[in-house]
């Protein structure tokens, strides 16, 4: 379910390119960074900050370093986690959906707290199903800003056309929320390193910000990452539990900057 054309095109994209494959490699983004140059720097200027994320990992995955960066520097960062996680292995002849969702609860407590953050927030609702619960979305993320009005607020959430349908609700929910309370909304890839190329007219490049990870950063996030062992190890030899997340598609997200669309 999707909002325009732009969407319906970037996840009939996505579905096209298996997790399995290996989609747009790591050493090809590389190279296109490095004969592009930069861009300018990821700032979030605000005193609290609301994260959405459709699924328990994502906000680790796509900006850990800068909302743990932000925390340390006295950012009240408040993590809202969308969906209960149960849909990462269907058929899975290991764990049942309810006991996946109790792992990947678990899997991002310990993952927020080795980034420095407080736990999230839990909403439980359906994976895989987030685009038919908008309303509620937005009742809850306007529930959150109200429960402390701080004038420099904003919120971060993954992007809105990533390609997923979870993270593509989860991010038109967050920018619809900021839109009316008059906020700004900042938004991180996770799956568009994966369908894209370098230079898709499809991602708006003039948008984006990056956020640099010294050696710290990235030690740190990476200890985060181990923490989702149901995402990024098999959990048996079945072909329905192979890791959502292979090399191919860490080396795309443990880089030394973290993406930010504006």
């Amino acid at each position: 379910m999707t909002t325009d054309g732009r969407s319906e095109s970037m996840s009939a994209r996505f579905a096209a390119t298996p997790t399995a494959d290996t989609g747009t490699s790591e050493a090809r983004w590389r190279e296109w960074f490095a004969a592009r140059g930069g861009w300018p720097p990821a700032e979030v200027p605000v005193d609290r900050l609301v994260v959405v994320s459709a699924h328990p990992d994502d906000e680790v995955l796509g900006a850990g370093a800068l909302i743990s960066s932000a925390a340390r520097s006295g950012t009240e960062v408040v993590a809202v986690c969308l969906s209960d996680g149960s849909a990462s292995h269907p058929g899975s002849p290991t764990l049942t959906p309810r006991e996946l969702a109790e792992h990947r609860h678990r899997e991002l407590d310990a993952a927020t707290t080795v980034l420095g953050l407080e736990p999230p927030r839990w909403c439980g609702l359906p994976d895989g199903r987030l685009a038919e619960r908008e309303p509620e979305i937005e009742a809850i993320l306007a529930g959150v800003l109200a429960e402390k009005p701080v004038a420099r607020t904003g919120l971060l959430s993954v992007w809105s056309h990533d390609g997923h349908p979870d993270h593509e609700a989860a991010g038109r929910c967050a920018q619809r929320v900021g839109d009316a309370h008059g906020l700004p909304v900042w938004m991180f890839p996770i799956w568009m390193w994966h369908w894209a190329a370098p230079g898709d007219p499809a991602v708006p490049w003039d948008r984006v910000r990056t956020f640099s990870l010294d050696d710290a950063d990235l030690a740190r996030k990476r200890a985060a990452v181990e923490e989702f062992a149901t995402q990024i190890r098999p959990l048996s030899d079945a072909p329905e539990d192979a890791a959502v997340l292979g090399p191919h598609i860490l080396a795309r997200l443990l880089r030394d900057r973290e993406f930010i669309l504006t």
